[in-house]
């Protein structure tokens, strides 16, 4: 008789190898964290002894289930920012508050709440990527579960670095520390295409050669990601990635969303995994990916949930049978991906996809004791036909729920033993999470209390607040003012000629807050667009003060250049009302008095008012300059002498009036 550490008999073992052996009744033998022996429960028991045999009878022993992709500490983001686009939960919600608050205890505790919530639904190895990718590591080997864990690296400051070369250089450190750990497998994850940069992907491919490590990257998540990145570099994501050379590397792709099949076709002969993302790619209306594709082309691709704060939760058994279906649907074709096939995918096909299906992913002798044992005597999985051998796949796949998980072992220790977590504190996980979120709760609530500071939030804002003096006066005819124009006593030092597409986005906060999205044509003398300026501004109370001929004090200008899409901003800041104003100008750079002054000739287009506005502005730093500028400007509009009908109201206000009148 052969000694095992442990045998599990009697249960349908489904072995997930290349030839999906199944043995029902069937029985794995298990030593020194190995599987020994897998084969017939009466073969087996006949051969084998061991320290403790644990009866699977009415259950399912199947390999443990490998989450191909999420983000473990973004638990403590779950429920966070719900229902936006993706790029108004990342960049308006998801980012701002990372850097607050991600540090390495944050990264500790929600690696910790996903490894238990994982071995819940039978997860016993996952691909993660995230900042303080050490921390990640740490908490999850302290639990004693495998993962695949992606130190994060941006072309842009993250919380844990402050350039993609500080990223790489934690990467390197993160690697060389973990190297031939018994359950991490240390991996550099460069973001995603559209936050690196050439070299960064260079240096990052390097790394992961030098280490014999994977590379994480998500490709092609969304369709406004690959028209930006044509736009932008004039080829597809995939193959400019390849001109990279990244493939080179053992390469994890998450999500391949939009991908074209000569793309996919590139993934599969350069070695490429794929991790597809069912739930979040539906909760953020990412669109469908072309699994159907990707399976036919021999693509391993892996399941995976995603972060738990854009699935919203880490429930493997619901990802898979998701997967199963959309593909049905996408496909119109109730035989796409069986539900054979979609386990393996998060089995056998996950771990390949990885790039560690030599240790895990199915129940062959010599790969590690990775190993769920799931309850079959459950109301919602009776009854069972036996016609059929392997009707136990749909079973699983499609009755089965993440709570019919009893037992699971990684590396052949036991993680959950009748459904009682051993290795993790679930209560103080609880408390310690709650305590984080009242402090996103008020971060968060401090925030939104003014436009300011969620403008902030979001970066690139001056945060010096401006003031100008202005007057603003009505004309029938601007043609007086052209004249006097660039005579010698008002010589123009440059001018030129925009259509600007104003849209004001109103709140009904104390401040009257207005913020104004333009986008600024610059035109040539024939009329064409020379060049597009996006620029955003936050308006306060517009008035602070009234000089001689109604010349007036503005203040309370913030300003930052619109890196994001007009809807992006309607979105995330949530005014109550919305104005556009539509017109043609002409500036003037003037030098007066000493003095530079902004001339401006506007015909405004939408709402159609008649005539011609002339605006005189300069920027002021101090009370007394502010004087001194008014009575400049007075003497401006005494030279250009017109009939003129001050208008102390800005374009918005006119505008408002156009639209209640």
């Amino acid at each position: 008789m052969t000694e095992m550490d442990l045998i599990l008999t009697g249960g349908d073992v489904l072995t997930m190898n290349e030839s999906f052996d199944l043995f029902s009744p069937g029985a794995v033998g298990i030593k020194d964290g190995a599987i020994a022996v897998v084969g017939p429960a009466n073969e087996v028991t006949a051969s084998h002894t061991a320290d403790e045999i644990v009866d699977c009878s009415d259950c399912a022993v199947i390999p443990g289930l490998i989450n191909g992709h999420t983000h473990a500490p973004m638990t403590l983001l779950r429920g966070l920012a719900d229902d936006l686009r993706l790029d108004v939960w990342l960049m308006g919600y998801m980012m701002p508050v990372e850097r607050e608050f991600v540090r390495p205890d944050f990264c500790w505790l929600g690696a910790q709440i996903a490894c238990a919530e994982m071995l819940r639904s039978g997860v016993t190895c996952f691909g993660d990527m995230y900042y303080y990718e050490e921390a990640v590591a740490d908490a999850t080997a302290e639990v004693g579960m495998r993962a695949v864990c992606a130190q994060s690296i941006l072309k842009f400051p993250t919380p844990d670095a402050a350039s993609y070369d500080e990223g790489l250089r934690l990467a390197h450190d993160f690697v060389a520390r973990w190297a031939g750990h018994e359950l991490i497998v240390p991996a550099i994850g460069p973001h995603a295409a559209y936050t690196a940069t050439a070299e960064m992907l260079e240096e990052g491919k390097a790394l992961a050669l030098e280490h014999d490590v994977p590379i994480h990257i998500h490709v092609a998540e969304t369709e406004q990601e690959v028209e930006e990145h044509l736009e932008a570099r004039d080829m597809a994501v995939v193959p400019w990635l390849d001109r990279q050379g990244l493939f080179e590397a053992k390469v994890t792709a998450h999500h391949c969303v939009h991908l074209e099949e000569s793309e996919l076709r590139t993934l599969r002969n350069r070695g490429a995994g794929i991790a597809h993302n069912p739930s979040s790619n539906l909760k953020l209306s990412s669109g469908f990916a072309p699994v159907a594709k990707m399976v036919a082309l021999g693509i391993p691709v892996a399941i995976g949930t995603d972060g738990a704060a854009s699935n919203n939760d880490l429930d493997m058994f619901e990802e898979v049978r998701l997967a199963a279906l959309l593909a049905k649907g996408i496909t119109e074709d109730p035989t796409t991906l069986p539900a054979r096939q979609a386990l393996a995918m998060a089995t056998r096909l996950g771990a390949d996809a990885l790039h560690i299906g030599d240790r895990t992913g199915s129940l062959e002798v010599g790969k590690r004791a990775d190993i769920a044992v799931v309850d079959l005597d459950r109301l919602h999985l009776t009854p069972q036909f036996h016609r059929r051998l392997d009707s136990i796949y749909s079973l699983l796949v499609y009755s089965g729920k993440s709570w019919d998980v009893l037992h699971v072992l990684c590396d052949g220790r036991w993680m959950l033993r009748d459904r009682e977590l051993l290795t993790l504190d679930v209560e103080e996980l609880k408390r310690r999470a709650v305590k984080t979120a009242r402090r996103i709760d008020q971060f968060l609530m401090e925030r939104e209390e003014s436009v300011l500071s969620k403008l902030v939030a979001i970066g690139g804002v001056d945060r010096v607040e401006t003031f100008e003096v202005q007057v603003k006066v009505h004309l029938d005819d601007a043609s007086p003012v052209e004249e006097v124009l660039g005579s010698e006593e008002m010589p123009v030092v440059r001018s030129s000629w925009r259509h600007q597409y104003d849209t004001y986005f109103l709140f009904g906060d104390v401040e009257r807050s207005r913020i104004r999205y333009r986008e600024d044509e610059v035109l040539n003398e024939d009329g064409n667009v020379d060049d597009i300026v996006y620029r955003l501004t936050l308006i306060g109370e517009t008035k602070d003060r009234e000089f001689a001929s109604s010349i007036l004090l503005s203040r309370s200008r913030f300003d930052a250049p619109a890196v994001h899409s007009r809807r992006f901003y309607r979105e995330y800041f949530q005014p109550v009302d919305e104005l556009k104003v539509h017109k043609d100008r002409r500036r003037y750079h003037i030098r007066y008095g000493g003095t530079d002054f902004a001339i401006n000739l506007d015909r405004v287009k939408k709402p159609e008012l008649p005539g011609v506005f002339l605006e005189i502005k300069s920027r002021t730093w101090s009370a007394h300059d502010a004087e001194r500028k008014a009575e400049l400007m007075g003497e401006l509009l005494d030279l250009f002498d017109v009939e003129k009908e001050v208008v102390k109201q800005e374009y918005v206000e006119l505008a408002a009036q156009e639209a209640h009148s």
